[in-house]
């Protein structure tokens, strides 16, 4: 499904809530058979579903796998060109997860990725993400190139920030399975509702509407303003506040409060 006819959905979405229904029914992963997995993924969709729980990574699993170098080598070879444009998206997804798995295998590191590279004092070093490990289409690439420079200038697609997780335990949870251009848009939209729609993670209350960071982080992505980004909230929240409290939020009129952000590794143990 293109751009924009996600984007119309979306929007459809928030229309329907500000008619009344504001809570919405909460879907399960959607999970397909591997058969119907594209070959290039299948790899991957296997070491998530084995070593990924709750959004937790079992890293020493992934750095036992001879299978996890051979996928990251054969996602050099793909011609994106070719692909829809979901299939590209999906593509540079996984690029972006399997490769943020790989930045910690590379260093060793089991408590925040952010030790990785890390700036001391004046010293200028590269940092996690500015490292360029990513061999992706034929080109060599930092995360950040890929997040910056391929997935927000070229896909428009703010519910790609629900999918990216940078290994750590606040951003959004890693999903147990690859993503799929045949699937992807109901893949975007299960991550989506399960940050969004989690009391513990997402909540409003007395005027304000505590997010996940990566919402104020990348507000623009959002919206243009900051009404824009509390439409885009609104309809996956799973309370039902009052009239007054409900009319606050169509008229944008609420604090928008970025909640504390846990660096620790999304890891499921330590050594």
């Amino acid at each position: 499904m293109p751009v924009a006819i996600r984007t119309f959905r979306h929007g459809l979405a928030a229309v329907t809530w500000c008619f009344g229904l504001f809570m919405l029914p909460l879907v399960g992963p959607s999970v397909a058979p591997l058969g119907a997995q594209p070959a290039l993924h299948a790899p991957f969709d296997r070491l998530l579903r084995a070593h990924v729980r709750e959004g937790l990574v079992d890293y020493d699993a992934f750095a036992r796998a001879p299978e996890f170098p051979r996928y990251l080598a054969s996602l050099d070879t793909v011609s994106v060109s070719a692909l829809s444009e979901d299939a590209r998206l999906a593509y540079w997804i996984n690029v972006y997860n399997a490769y943020t798995i790989q930045l910690v295998l590379s260093h060793g590191e089991r408590e925040s990725i952010r030790n990785i590279n890390r700036t001391l004092g004046f010293l200028q070093l590269k940092g996690p993400w500015n490292e360029r490990l990513v061999r992706a289409a034929g080109q060599q690439y930092s995360l950040d190139q890929v997040l910056h420079r391929i997935l927000r200038k070229e896909f428009h697609e703010p519910r790609v920030h629900f999918a990216l997780v940078p290994a750590a335990k606040g951003a959004p949870p890693l999903r147990s399975e690859a993503y799929v251009g045949e699937r992807l848009v109901d893949q975007l939209e299960d991550q989506t509702r399960r940050l969004l729609s989690d009391t513990t993670r997402t909540w409003y209350r007395n005027g304000v509407l505590g997010v996940n960071r990566v919402l104020t982080a990348y507000e623009r992505d959002f919206g243009t303003t900051r009404k824009e980004l509390v439409l885009f909230v609104a309809p996956y929240l799973t309370l039902r506040p009052t009239e007054p409290q409900k009319q606050r939020l169509l008229d944008g009129m609420v604090i928008v409060q970025p909640r504390d952000y846990d660096w620790s590794l999304n890891s499921q143990k330590s050594r």
